[in-house]
């Protein structure tokens, strides 16, 4: 049996770029559904890309909000190679920025590694994050995995990866409302670690598709319109049309 499951995650791995392009064929097929997804209400956005990637992984993504009238940014912090000092400092305060700049507080999507930073500022800035969505993100093993991961960024030959005291991993629990996305034929990161104890405005969302394809899936992007599109003061848990539920298997 374990043989069979390693052998199952071995092929969902070599075929995340493949199902990834179908994702993106997906897309194409619903876009006059995708058209009439929830339209923005201004307040910001900020979109944070997975590792070894950058502002290019996330434009689609973007563009497509931006289409629907969501106020939405990149990173602008090059690729994503880990959460270094310099990372975490531009971040929050890119997010402080944000917020100050357009007197509201400022929605996190965060796609793999990205949903990790999107925890951590939540946590970090509670008063200056609306709430986070979470693409394909390991959300129950966040704060060990973080600072493992800051270490090894960090590292340099003269000191190990555990010399440097970290900033980034904080105390406390998730004060803003959550939603994770994930999909059980994720190759990358094991789906069952995407999922948030149910409580209060948390919510899981399963999709069809690829993790490599989360941000060109149809389904992830209509969901991503209708949160971030959802009034501050109102939020319940997200039900997909009828028209797309097929794209959303199982329970929410």
């Amino acid at each position: 049996m374990a043989g069979t499951r390693t052998a199952a995650s071995r092929l969902r791995l070599v075929t995340e770029p493949p199902r990834a392009g179908l994702d993106a064929a997906a897309l194409l097929a619903t876009w006059p559904l995708l058209a009439a997804a929830p339209r923005g209400d201004d307040h910001p956005v900020l979109v944070l890309p997975g590792l070894l990637t950058g502002d290019p992984a996330t434009l689609l993504l973007r563009g497509v909000l931006h289409s629907l009238g969501h106020r939405v940014c990149g990173w602008s912090l090059g690729t994503n190679r880990g959460p270094t000092h310099r990372v975490v400092g531009r971040l929050r305060d890119q997010v402080d920025r944000l917020h100050r700049e357009s007197g509201r507080r400022v929605s996190l999507v965060g796609w793999s590694l990205g949903g990790l930073y999107a925890q951590e500022l939540a946590r970090a800035a509670p008063s200056s994050v609306r709430g986070i969505i979470t693409l394909g993100t390991p959300v129950v093993r966040s704060a060990p995995w973080v600072r493992r991961v800051s270490g090894l960024a960090d590292a340099v030959p003269a000191r190990g990866a555990g010399a440097l005291p970290r900033a980034w991993a904080e105390r406390g629990s998730l004060r803003v409302p959550a939603t994770s996305v994930y999909t059980r034929a994720d190759g990358i990161v094991d789906w069952s670690a995407c999922r948030y104890p149910l409580r209060d405005r948390r919510q899981n969302v399963e999709v069809r598709g690829s993790h490599l394809g989360l941000a060109v899936n149809p389904g992830v992007l209509w969901l991503l319109a209708d949160r971030l599109g959802t009034p501050e003061d109102a939020w319940h848990p997200f039900r997909p049309p009828l028209a797309l539920r097929p794209l959303f298997p199982g329970r929410r």
